[in-house]
C-alpha cells in the first residue's frame, strides 16, 4: 500500500453503509473511517489512505481479520470489482460507533472455513 506523505485531505466524513445502509458515524478520535462497523463491508474509495481518489467505487468484502502488532486488529478487504484487496485497521473502541465484535469473529471463522 502506498504510504500517505503531507496529506492534507477531507474531513473525517459519515457515510451510509452501500450494502447494509447503516448510517456510519466519523469516528470520535480522528482517523478515516473507511468500513461498515456493522456488517464490515467497505467501498474502494481511497488510493492512499483518507484521499478518496479511487475511481472504482466497488463494494469490498471482509475476507479475513489480521492482528497486527503496531496497529491493532486489522480487516482484510477484497473489492468485488477490481479485486485489489487491501488491509484496514478495526475500529473496535471507537465510542459512539464500534465495529460489531460478532461480525468480526464471523469473517474470521469464515476466512478459516469454520
Amino acid at each position: 500500500m502506498t504510504e500517505r506523505k503531507n496529506f492534507i485531505g477531507r474531513t473525517n466524513d459519515g457515510f451510509v453503509c452501500d450494502r447494509c445502509r447503516l448510517p456510519v458515524l466519523p469516528l470520535a478520535r480522528g482517523g478515516f473511517r473507511n468500513h461498515c462497523p456493522r456488517c464490515l463491508w467497505s467501498k474502494h474509495v481511497d488510493c492512499v489512505p483518507g484521499d478518496r481518489e479511487a475511481g472504482c467505487r466497488g463494494l469490498m468484502a471482509p475476507i479475513g481479520i489480521e492482528p497486527d502488532a503496531k496497529r491493532g486488529c486489522m480487516i482484510v478487504h477484497r473489492c468485488l470489482r477490481c479485486g485489489i484487496v487491501r488491509r484496514n485497521r478495526a475500529a473496535l473502541h471507537d465510542p459512539r460507533q464500534p465495529d460489531d465484535f460478532e461480525a468480526m469473529l464471523a469473517v474470521a471463522r469464515s476466512a478459516r472455513g469454520v
